[in-house]
């Protein structure tokens, strides 16, 4: 959260060594001094912090109010520090946002855990709802490749072709039977004429069609 920086402490008078920090370089003050020494420090010299000017500067309140052997302590003694650290404002609100988070992570896991059977369920109705209606559309589809199979082949030239045919000699057939209707005297002479002269009207036209049709397609 933040660093102390400065020059090194100086001797006590009485010769004692400088007492030993598990923190890094830090704040140089005199024994007979009450509170630290301000440290002079150039803006080329001074480290790089993350930590905003706001924050810093609230931080820099809190360990101005310190005694000489409360910072000293702070720098040798880590559980100390830890103490002092978690302590700040700072440190608890982001420690707090951290909790809710984790908090928020966990609940939405259990959510998540609780929709997982449904989740699945609806999966395998999808599956099932995609199978059924792709068997049923493929079923259909054959029907229609049947359907246009079967409308290709009757409309073909050779399918066309082959049914004039059949018509011609059906009305011809029907031409002949009702000549024989005539020499067995089951129909009058002027009945017949008038119904053979259509049928074989109908026949030459059909003859005639079906020759121009045989004739386009070779």
């Amino acid at each position: 959260m933040f660093r102390f920086w400065g020059s090194q402490e100086q001797q006590s008078q009485d010769g004692s060594s400088q007492s030993q920090s598990w923190y890094p370089p830090s704040v140089v003050s005199s024994p007979s001094s009450s509170r630290p020494a301000t440290p002079n420090v150039s803006s080329s010299q001074r480290p790089s912090s993350h930590v905003p000017p706001s924050e810093a500067a609230g931080v820099i309140a809190v360990l101005k109010d310190k005694s000489v052997d409360e910072l000293r302590k702070l720098l040798s003694d880590k559980d100390a520090y830890q103490q002092f650290l978690h302590s700040l404002d700072l440190v608890k609100i982001q420690t707090n946002l951290k909790d809710e988070l984790c908090k928020e992570n966990l609940q939405l896991a259990e959510e998540n855990l609780q929709k997982e059977p449904r989740i699945m369920e609806l999966r395998n109705q999808s599956r099932i709802i995609r199978t059924t209606e792709l068997a049923a559309a493929k079923e259909k589809l054959n029907e229609l490749e049947k359907q246009k199979e079967e409308m290709l082949k009757l409309n073909s030239p050779a399918s066309l072709l082959q049914r004039i045919q059949e018509s011609v000699n059906k009305t011809d057939e029907e031409s002949e039977n009702l000549h024989q209707l005539l020499l067995d005297r089951e129909i009058d002479l002027g009945a017949f004429l008038q119904k053979y002269k259509k049928l074989r009207t109908t026949y030459h036209r059909k003859t005639l069609i079906h020759l121009a049709a045989k004739t386009s397609t070779i």
